[in-house]
């Protein structure tokens, strides 16, 4: 984590505004069912909720990303955790420790998306999809080379959802990172996870 303490402090559900809890609407409880938290409120939405307007305008492109993307979720998870990696985003790493794993993704395969597309034992696919976050991380476009290697493998909807999965996640670690947004309990801390 690059913050011990928040920025910008998580607001219990007790202390909420009707507004407040009107941003946590339907969206957020369907998220949080489909992650198997109904109960539990993440401190990203705990911190996102001081802002209700923007919560809401995020969370239907939030839940395209992780429920509606025409990726598979080991895809899915691959992304966001290279590019969690590259913003070292503790949290946004740490919460997608546990759902690469959910989503077929073995401890030292996770170990090895933090190392790069050459480490490990990746398909030729997931090489390509790995060298695509890197691209776009680095320098906001994948080149012909590597994206010509994505259509070997993916449709045209897929390396859009790439796109947009890496754009997404880029966006939220750069939110978690500057408001310090804390891990929530059970997250793993990803630089222990990793042996770093």
């Amino acid at each position: 984590m690059r913050m011990t303490t928040p920025r910008i402090p998580p607001l219990e559900p007790k202390d909420w505004s009707e507004e407040q809890s009107d941003a946590l609407g339907m969206d957020i409880k369907e998220l949080q069912s489909k992650i198997g938290h109904e109960d539990k409120v993440f401190n990203i939405l705990k911190t996102l909720v001081r802002y209700p307007d923007l919560l809401k305008a995020w969370v239907g492109f939030a839940n395209h990303i992780m429920f509606g993307s025409s990726l598979a979720p080991r895809d899915r998870e691959i992304a966001i955790l290279r590019i969690g990696w590259l913003c070292q985003s503790g949290y946004e790493f740490g919460q997608h420790i546990l759902m690469g794993q959910e989503a077929g993704l073995n401890d030292d395969e996770i170990r090895a998306i933090a190392e790069g597309p050459n480490t490990g034992s990746w398909s030729a696919a997931e090489q390509a999809l790995i060298k695509a976050t890197d691209e776009l991380h680095n320098d906001a476009f994948v080149s012909d080379a590597t994206f010509a290697d994505l259509q070997t493998h993916f449709s045209e909807q897929q390396i859009l959802d790439i796109v947009f999965t890496v754009g997404q996640y880029n966006m939220v670690s750069m939110a978690l990172n500057t408001a310090g947004v804390q891990l929530d309990e059970g997250i793993p801390e990803y630089k222990a996870f990793l042996g770093k």
